[in-house]
């Protein structure tokens, strides 16, 4: 899905234009809106220097929009269609393209048959892997189709075409769990600056970390603090001494006048914000576990974890079907626990545990940013998570060989949640639950003593600003 824009003609003369991140070949319609006649008389004639002449399908595209009564301001939708590297074995005529785009767009609600005034679309091939859509958000009567969520239908639409012609790789529809990925304009700052990640994608890293270490509201904004975070609350314009909201920000990562940059929780994760966090922490909030300074002590507390998280493993495998509630509670305590632990293993280093992390908490997150009552297995999963977050760093050999036992026991856990998405259809994060639970048991492998054969790693996400392209868009 691109940006939405004014001009058609400019987006036609891209499209059959050289190309710029990949070269154009052939470029020529594969597919029109009902009622557009034959393609070969749609297609931009070739002048006598050599050019082509879009001024006849740029009119035929933006009639409806010229005579409809309140046009939007950027009536021009492009999409793209583009087969998984999987399927690229596969050469599609221009047929099969036009029938799945027209197919893609019926379903999502832009396509109508030649009965019924809709819009006006054209289907661009340039190159064998791929289709661009480009279409007018006016109807033929003058009526605006908005074209609102059209990113989810498109992409369930896409994962049904998918299956109906038999393509190898269907990608699921979207469930809205990702987390909401950083603008372009502030990874491109990023890479200006020489930074690993954006400013957005740190402060949801720190914000995770202080719900995981906290037991509640006053106890989450004092360890935000504490990681160097700035923190500006929001209060009730009823009750000013309610507290509704809360903002923050990175100290050195704002405006060109030195002003923060602030974002509010649900800028940064749909399960951020504050009356999310105070359903997700419950009533009354467990007591705060004291410092740990032996390593005995350490050593024990680990493996309490470990037996919680054994536990949690095996109720969620029993429970799922008849409480998903308890088993979405329980599994968002377990992304906590983990959390905690990559924290206290790895610091501010971000290593393998803390992709990790990030992973395991896509697939424990719930649709639409959905916060469940806390359960008792979670508030135990709670409560070792908060001891586990102020044992401070884990460096001797037998605080490792404990934490590793406690990523092996939600290794367990990530492939009990993969069977309970896999079972609810969200594949998402059935996919991001196996992921977390190889790249769990890799880690435990790798740093296993040498007696032990290592598991092979998984492939984890890698930073959002890598190098000079920013990394896959999750869905």
């Amino acid at each position: 899905m691109h940006r939405r824009g004014a001009r058609v003609g400019g987006l036609l003369r891209y499209l059959y234009g050289p190309g710029k991140q990949e070269e154009h070949i052939n470029p020529r319609l594969v597919a029109a809106w009902d009622g557009a006649g034959d393609l070969a008389d749609l297609e931009p004639d070739i002048t006598a220097l050599g050019k082509r002449d879009f001024r006849k399908l740029t009119t035929l595209l933006e009639e409806p929009v010229r005579a409809g009564a309140r046009p939007p301001a950027k009536p021009v939708w492009h999409c793209s269609m583009r087969l998984a590297p999987e399927d690229r074995d596969r050469v599609l005529t221009d047929g099969t393209w036009g029938r799945m785009a027209r197919e893609m767009l019926t379903e999502a609600g832009l396509a109508t048959d030649a009965e019924e005034p809709g819009l006006r679309w054209v289907v661009v091939r340039h190159n064998d892997d791929h289709v661009h859509i480009v279409a007018t958000l006016v109807r033929e009567d003058g009526r605006t189709n908005w074209a609102r969520n059209d990113y989810p239908k498109c992409v369930k639409a896409t994962y049904n075409v998918a299956r109906r012609y038999g393509l190898r790789r269907q990608v699921p529809p979207a469930d809205r769990t990702a987390h909401r990925r950083p603008h372009p304009v502030e990874v491109s700052k990023a890479r200006r600056k020489g930074w690993s990640t954006t400013p957005r994608d740190e402060l949801r890293k720190r914000v995770r970390a202080a719900v995981a270490a906290a037991s509640g509201e006053k106890e989450f904004v004092d360890r935000l603090r504490e990681s160097g975070v700035l923190v500006r609350l929001r209060h009730s314009t009823t009750n000013p001494d309610q507290v509704t909201g809360y903002a923050v920000a990175l100290p050195g990562a704002g405006t060109s006048a030195g002003e923060p940059i602030w974002f509010s929780g649900g800028r940064l994760a749909p399960d951020l914000t504050l009356p999310k966090l105070r359903q997700r922490w419950g009533e009354p909030p467990p007591v705060r576990q004291p410092g740990l300074t032996t390593r005995a002590a350490r050593v024990a507390a680990l493996g309490k974890a470990a037996e919680a998280a054994n536990s949690a493993a095996e109720e969620i495998r029993r429970t799922a079907s008849i409480d998903p509630a308890g088993a979405q509670a329980t599994a968002t305590a377990a992304a906590d626990l983990l959390t905690s632990l990559a924290r206290a293993r790895e610091g501010e280093r971000r290593g393998a545990l803390h992709r990790a992390a990030e992973v395991f908490d896509r697939a424990a997150r719930d649709l639409n940013g959905r916060t469940c009552q806390p359960t008792s297995r979670a508030y135990e999963l709670g409560a070792m998570s908060r001891l586990v977050a102020v044992m401070g760093r884990i460096s001797g050999d037998e605080d490792t060989y404990a934490a590793l036992r406690l990523v092996l026991k939600l290794a367990k856990l990530a492939d009990a949640l993969e069977q309970v998405r896999a079972a609810q259809q969200r594949l998402h994060q059935a996919e991001a639950a196996r992921a977390a639970a190889t790249a769990l048991r890799a880690i435990a492998g790798a740093t296993r003593p040498p007696v032990t054969v290592p598991l092979t790693p998984a492939v984890t996400p890698g930073p959002t600003v890598k190098n000079d392209r920013r990394a896959p868009r999750s869905r």
